[in-house]
């Protein structure tokens, strides 16, 4: 079985791709230089032995006899003959090897006793002058210049590589000091992580991982309450659920069997609707930012609130209207506005008596959208229109077996698209006026 490969580091890598292109600039830096050393001696040479020539162009007597005749490298490493324009020698430099007479003007290459030769001769009216060097010699001091002057760059590379590794280790250590501050965290600690001090190419990330942090302790929040309000508010519908279970079998006959069925069944439903709406809490509370909004139109999904409420309002004789002669663009979530809606309007047709009203309507206004569901029931107390959007809270005297968390959700939905809720009077119906204004909209809807 083949081992998983482990993740390369970043440091690593960095610094390997750094020390490479020191070590190839660097070697290119020395060729080069190397090449352009070689060069410059090479010219600076030519140089030389053409003013070797020039200081040599006197008049001279036709005497060869300059000392005797030494065969030492140094004497064999420059030579230099004067000839009179008849072919007479009139000077040779004191070796035993002797350049053609023939030469060739200015610079050529010539073979003597087995050695090259680098030859430049002038001539004059009078005589010619040749001053030749050694290839060889010439080569090897040139190597020896170029090599020189390469030193410094062989000297510097290590040099450099070691800076290159110091900048890289100390560049990264932001990236090591944000891994221990997340190694040393909590499990339940979830603030946000410092951002002081650190570079720009990190924030970002930085930002986004505080992002992740606050969107899970909104979860956190949110699963924490819930499982609070859970264990708390299902004790007593299962506590009644028994009840009603012990009295179905104690029951005498047929007629209390079915009014202990019906109240079972009720029991039952009651539990559902507190479960299924403790979990939307949870849902809305610990949504935070977990998808993007997007554009969506408030008059279509009233419709379709209202007509999912239909049946129930006919049911309860209470009549139901939506007033939405216009498109109505919103940025939001759709199933989250869906629950906001839906939980608007059992809201009001629960508390709406036998042959009442509701009605909800829809307007765009400026820039996002305005949504208003009123009945014509008891409405609530000005001092408790801001209680009962707290969970599990019920206006005094309240009808019903409701579980105080309609409201709630709907103050989470629009807590969530940030949104504006008032509660107050209807005017036209008497009863209760739910009012939630968008203003977040920066897409508007084609009409239909």
């Amino acid at each position: 079985m083949r081992r998983p490969k482990k993740p390369g580091s970043l440091r690593a890598r960095l610094t390997r791709a750094l020390l490479a292109a020191v070590l190839l600039i660097a070697g290119l830096q020395a060729a080069v230089t190397y090449r352009t050393a070689r060069q410059d001696t090479e010219e600076l040479f030519d140089a030389q032995m053409q003013r070797v020539a020039l200081s040599l162009t006197g008049n001279l007597t036709a005497d060869t006899r300059s000392g005797p005749l030494v065969d030492a490298p140094a004497a064999q490493d420059m030579i230099i003959q004067i000839w009179r324009a008849d072919g007479l020698m009139l000077y040779r430099s004191p070796t035993r090897r002797l350049l053609p007479p023939q030469a060739v003007i200015g610079f050529s290459e010539v073979r003597v006793a087995g050695q090259n030769y680098r030859v430049y001769a002038l001539q004059t009216p009078t005589q010619i002058v040749q001053v030749a060097q050694q290839t060889v010699a010439r080569r090897e001091m040139a190597g020896q210049f170029a090599l020189r002057a390469v030193l410094p760059v062989a000297l510097l590379a290590p040099a450099l590589m070691l800076i290159v590794w110091w900048v890289v280790g100390h560049a990264l250590a932001p990236v090591e000091r944000v891994r221990r501050q997340v190694a040393a965290r909590r499990a339940d600690d979830l603030a946000p992580l410092p951002t002081a001090g650190l570079p720009a190419e990190l924030l970002p990330l930085l930002h986004e991982m505080n992002g992740l942090l606050t969107r899970l302790a909104a979860a956190w929040d949110a699963l924490s309450h819930f499982t609070s309000d859970a264990a708390h508010e299902l004790r007593s519908p299962l506590a009644a659920l028994r009840l009603q279970t012990q009295g179905l079998q104690r029951a005498p006959d047929e007629a209390a069997r079915r009014l202990a069925i019906e109240r079972l069944l009720g029991g039952i439903d009651r539990a559902t609707r507190l479960v299924e709406q403790l979990l939307a809490l949870a849902r809305q509370e610990g949504a935070g930012r977990a998808a993007p909004p997007v554009a969506l139109d408030l008059r279509e999904l009233a419709r379709a609130a209202v007509a999912d409420a239909a049946a129930a309002a006919e049911r309860a004789a209470i009549a139901l209207s939506l007033d939405a002669p216009a498109p109505a663009p919103v940025q939001g979530h759709h199933e989250a506005l869906a629950i906001l809606l839906r939980n608007l309007l059992d809201n009001a047709l629960r508390y709406t008596p036998q042959c009442g009203q509701v009605r909800a309507s829809v307007r765009a206004s400026g820039p996002g959208a305005c949504l208003t569901v009123e009945d014509s029931g008891p409405g609530i107390a000005p001092a408790d229109r801001q209680r009962v959007l707290d969970r599990f809270y019920r206006a005094p005297g309240a009808p019903g077996h409701g579980s105080g968390l309609g409201l709630a959700i709907v103050k989470a939905v629009a807590a969530q698209h940030r949104a504006q809720l008032t509660l107050d009077a209807s005017p036209q119906l008497g009863g209760l006026r739910v009012t939630v204004a968008f203003y977040a909209a920066t897409e508007a809807l084609p009409p239909k």
